[in-house]
């Protein structure tokens, strides 16, 4: 049975990726396993680990559901974090947000 699900962006600047993804967040990583990874626990059974590895770096997608879009679009401009504000997409709305490697960071929702 699986239990807990954890997404993945490879980077190839830990560092920068870690200060991006802390002001996304709006918290420093809840974990660090092993040289090279960094993990925020977004609940209980979900999260997103930050991988170095600059050879796959900037090829990575990961969706987030989000309740409330234009709260999350504005924390996020407010937060210094450049995107074109919530587009039609998929039958609902999306914010689409790339981190300093290019990685795709969408936020669904209403």
């Amino acid at each position: 049975m699986i239990r807990r699900v954890l997404a993945q962006c490879t980077v190839s600047d830990l560092p920068r990726a870690e200060k991006w993804y802390t002001v996304l967040f709006g918290r420093r990583p809840d974990a660090r396993p092993m040289p090279g990874l960094l993990e925020w626990h977004l609940d209980d059974a979900f999260g997103l680990q930050v991988w170095s590895e600059p050879e796959r770096a900037g090829r990575s997608t990961v969706v987030f559901e989000e309740t409330d879009l234009d709260a999350a679009a504005a924390k996020a401009a407010k937060a210094g974090i450049a995107h074109d504000g919530p587009l039609p997409g998929g039958g609902a709305r999306i914010l689409p947000l790339a981190d300093p490697d290019g990685n795709r960071v969408v936020f669904s929702g209403t």
